[in-house]
């Protein structure tokens, strides 16, 4: 335990040094504003003299090797590991040579612990835990950038409908398209609002209406959101009422998050059975039976024993 806890230690150390040097970006509003809108961009030199010594020679260091590990990893790893940041939020934040380091530096870290503890040779069964603790320590960031990807898309899902429903009101109301998206984004926050605010981003840019919204289906993994996407590129394409066919979109999102409500409140009894079979049950069975249970063998010591 001691050796385990002592690798976890040194593990999330070197992680945290990792994130504090390597893990430092300048946030994107410092360039583009809180909305997009041109600032004045700082002198690249004193930005750099206002590092930390660390960030200034240890930084790139970290950043040379994220790249090399990045080069020698599979690209197919690559890809659906930078799809998985893409789709939890974290592309700026925590580019994928930066995951890519962690991973290498936990395991090796774990590893390096494991050989060079003394106690290894009194832990049974040592080889194996090893191997199975480094395993670990190089898959936990996959499953954490897995776990935040998942509840990110299903928070983009639960958003959508309220989302759809204020932007079809705003669009009855005489608004374009354009200006009812920016209205619900500048009301509301998470990971929908950024991802609209990335598109309207996008079409201010340059990018059509239709390439910007295909670009916002393909950033998300919700089938809701490809259809209202899919939904309002052929409404342009063929010409029909935008406002129209978010109506229909808004109420057909209703229904489904409606649908889907009714289906977990079915599966309730279902998760009850092993909670009821397992804890409530015995209890009650003893409660209602034991005292039964006494009595009967009371009655029945003299018989047994004359």
């Amino acid at each position: 335990m001691t050796v385990i806890l002592g690798s976890a230690a040194v593990a999330f150390a070197l992680v945290g040094l990792i994130y504090t040097v390597a893990g430092r970006r300048t946030p994107r509003n410092v360039l583009l504003g809180a909305h997009g809108t041109p600032t004045e961009v700082p002198d690249v030199r004193e930005l750099h003299l206002s590092q930390g010594a660390g960030q200034r020679v240890v930084g790139p260091a970290l950043s040379g090797l994220a790249e090399r590990i990045r080069r020698i990893s599979p690209v197919g790893r690559v890809e659906a590991l930078y799809r998985q940041i893409e789709l939890a939020g974290l592309t700026n934040k925590y580019p994928v040579e930066l995951v890519l380091l962690v991973k290498f530096v936990a395991g090796a870290a774990v590893l390096a612990a494991w050989i060079f503890t003394p106690l290894r040779d009194a832990i049974p069964y040592a080889p194996i835990v090893a191997i199975l603790t480094t395993l670990i320590a190089f898959f936990l960031p996959d499953y954490l950038v897995l776990r935040t990807a998942e509840a990110r898309q299903l928070q983009i899902q639960q958003d959508l409908a309220d989302s759809l429903d204020q932007i079809t009101m705003s669009v009855e109301a005489g608004l374009g398209f354009e200006g009812a998206v920016e209205r619900v984004v500048t009301a509301g926050s998470g990971p929908l609002n950024d991802e609209l605010r990335r598109m309207l981003l996008e079409m201010q840019l340059g990018a059509s209406r239709s390439d910007a919204l295909r670009h916002l289906a393909d950033r998300t993994t919700v089938p809701d959101l490809k259809s209202f996407v899919f939904a309002i590129v052929q409404s342009e394409a063929y010409g029909l009422p935008i406002a129209q066919v978010l109506r229909v979109q808004a109420s057909e999102l209703r229904d489904k998050r409606r649908q889907r409500a009714e289906e977990r409140a079915l599966k309730i009894p279902v998760l009850l059975i092993f909670p009821l079979a397992f804890g409530i049950f015995p209890a009650l069975f003893i409660v209602l039976l034991g005292p039964a249970a006494i009595r009967i063998f009371r009655d029945l010591s003299p018989t047994l024993n004359p």
